[in-house]
């Protein structure tokens, strides 16, 4: 096992010359196994994959492993990072964006680094972001059930043109402006806001305006942004009674910029026309399980499912071939930077909490 009194450096070089560096990966499926594998195929890593998500009662089972490689419902908090650090644990892979799930403070107190894969395929989220908007506005999952059963009447699956319609972008990263991209060929009007807003997207013909403007203009809503302290809850219940009545809202970003209760009373009162969730603020109890012969103990995810205008898929924005591939290759050269140079090739530290 890696002395943990060693630099990273230090360790790590002695690590790549006498033995093959152990990875434990977390919340791991099949796709998981064959995209890491795939991606070191001359096997330069002992990777050891676990079905169950890290967290405190899991985390014993990163003994051994020069790192650790976690997804987003993963829980690297305070506790985990310690008890990862007193294992000689030097290194947190994210196999995501998004690092809303790690305690940085912690891990820098600790001197545990945390990379996480800046990139991926952000046409996978923004396309599979256009799939819900257009599934719902269209009807199509109600449809589609309705041929199954022979039922070919149209009433209750009116939709609406898209073009010529007004829709709001939360977040211009590279997900939001792959988004706003694509949606200009549906000769549509867009709106973003972002604390810093994109000339390349400006190029697009979006124009920036501020967030409650963004609500009360738009006629569908799609969020795009990290989670952080300052989005955490950005659509509650007085952004939603802001926006226009019918609207729709998607979220393919993060649970819980979104509060899900709120969601409940608009949607009751017909405030919010349509929903479509890729993500949910209390996923990981529920995400990327097989739950089908259990009873759901979540009662406001079951009370979402019961609306025929809400449309959930289980976080699987990014579950493209491409992506997959990316993840797993982004993952493997953190890793392999780590190893040479002490410092991932994308790292997450304190500064980026904000």
């Amino acid at each position: 096992m890696p002395d943990p009194t060693q630099p990273a450096s230090a360790m790590a070089a002695t690590s790549s010359q006498t033995q093959r560096p152990r990875v434990a990966v977390f919340s791991t499926r099949s796709y998981d196994r064959t995209s890491l594998t795939d991606a070191d195929p001359g096997q330069q890593i002992d990777w050891v994959f676990f079905d169950q998500r890290l967290d405190a009662t899991t985390v014993g089972a990163a003994e051994g492993a020069l790192a650790v490689c976690v997804f987003v419902n993963d829980q690297v908090d305070a506790v985990v990072v310690r008890q990862l650090a007193a294992m000689g644990v030097r290194l947190v892979l994210l196999r995501c964006a998004g690092f809303n799930n790690v305690d940085l403070v912690a891990a820098a107190e600790a001197g545990v680094a945390v990379a996480r894969v800046p990139e991926y395929s952000p046409h996978a989220v923004a396309e599979h972001t256009l799939a819900l908007l257009l599934a719902l506005n269209r009807k199509i999952h109600r449809a589609y059930n309705r041929v199954r059963e022979g039922n070919f009447a149209l009433d209750g699956l009116l939709g609406f043109d898209l073009h010529g319609k007004t829709i709001g972008v939360v977040g211009t990263g590279r997900i939001g402006a792959t988004f706003c991209r694509i949606l200009t060929g549906f000769g549509v009007h867009l709106l973003a806001t972002d604390p810093a807003p994109s000339e390349a997207v400006r190029a697009m013909g979006v124009q920036y305006v501020e967030l409650n403007e963004l609500l009360e203009r738009s006629d569908v809503v799609s969020l795009h942004c990290p989670l952080t302290p300052a989005t955490r809850h950005l659509i509650d219940e007085a952004a939603l009674a802001r926006m226009k009545p019918g609207a729709m809202l998607l979220n393919t970003s993060r649970g819980a910029v979104v509060d899900a209760k709120a969601l409940i009373r608009v949607l009751k009162s017909g405030q919010l026309g349509a929903l479509g969730l890729d993500v949910y603020e209390e996923e990981a109890h529920l995400f990327f399980r097989d739950l089908s012969g259990q009873v759901l103990q979540d009662d406001v995810f079951a009370r979402l499912l019961t609306f025929p205008n809400v449309l959930i898929t289980g976080h699987q924005g990014f579950f493209t071939r491409e992506a997959l591939a990316a993840i797993a290759a982004t993952t493997v050269d953190n890793l392999h930077q780590f190893l040479a140079t002490g410092q991932p090739r994308h790292p997450v530290s304190v500064e980026r909490i904000a």
